[in-house]
């Protein structure tokens, strides 16, 4: 298990304090139910309240949970289109073959049921692990960004994260987070994300790697940065 999460410091939109906090959020984001599109200022006070009335509270938006869990779905036979549940992973049979081997994780899909903002979502997906090297573990984190639209699957599939990730005897501890980035400002990083070299996924050793903790530094401290700023925020983390 990870000892320190390099990913618990960020705080989701689900983890606001008060309402009050959440709106002036959304209000910066240009939330379509809080900002009037003829004027692009945000709605009156009655307006809002009006929202909110509408969805009992701010809480019962689908991206105002705070907790996540992994879940398990088995992959489909081929030809099926039958819907297939989502298992704890407590309830999946351990593989003891892969003890001390290697693995690949890759993303299959990214969809956005409903994201603060609306519209179209530029999502900074960062994932973090511990890679088991000999007798030592070093942090790895790496970052990708996908366009998506409200509603929509982005399109991938199979996308690599983390080729060549060393297993060790106790398994695998994974984190992941999303940020939603409206700040036009910062799209000259988020293309930087979406270059080359970041969509191959990161490759991994079986010796440590000098490199992997000032690229990860670097990486966290980039996710960390935009997640502060005006008109992004934290959406998930697990």
């Amino acid at each position: 298990m990870l000892d320190d999460l390099l990913l618990d410091d960020l705080k989701t939109i689900g983890e606001y304090d008060d309402p009050e906090s959440i709106v002036s959020k959304l209000q910066e984001m240009g939330e379509p139910d809080l900002v009037d599109s003829s004027t692009g200022k945000a709605k009156s006070v009655d307006g809002i309240l009006n929202f909110f009335n509408f969805f009992n509270s701010a809480q019962n938006q689908a991206w105002a949970h705070a907790t996540h869990q992994f879940g398990y779905i088995a992959p489909l036979q081929g030809g099926s289109t039958e819907s297939q549940a989502i298992r704890h992973p407590g309830e999946i049979a351990a593989d003891p073959g892969l003890k001390n081997d290697r693995i690949n994780i890759r993303l299959d899909r990214l969809r956005i049921y409903k994201y603060p903002g609306g519209g179209n979502h530029n999502v900074m997906v960062t994932f973090a692990v511990r890679n088991q090297v000999a007798d030592t573990q070093e942090s790895v984190s790496f970052s990708q960004v996908y366009k998506v639209s409200e509603g929509q699957s982005a399109g991938i599939a199979g996308y690599p994260i983390f080729i060549g990730l060393n297993v060790g005897s106790q398994g695998v501890t994974f984190e992941c987070s999303t940020v939603n980035v409206k700040n036009d400002a910062d799209l000259a990083i988020l293309n930087a994300l979406e270059s080359s070299p970041f969509q191959s996924g990161l490759k991994l050793l079986t010796t440590a790697q000098p490199a992997i903790a000032p690229f990860t530094a670097i990486t966290l401290g980039v996710v960390k940065a935009l997640a502060q700023r005006n008109q992004n925020v934290p959406v998930q983390k697990l």
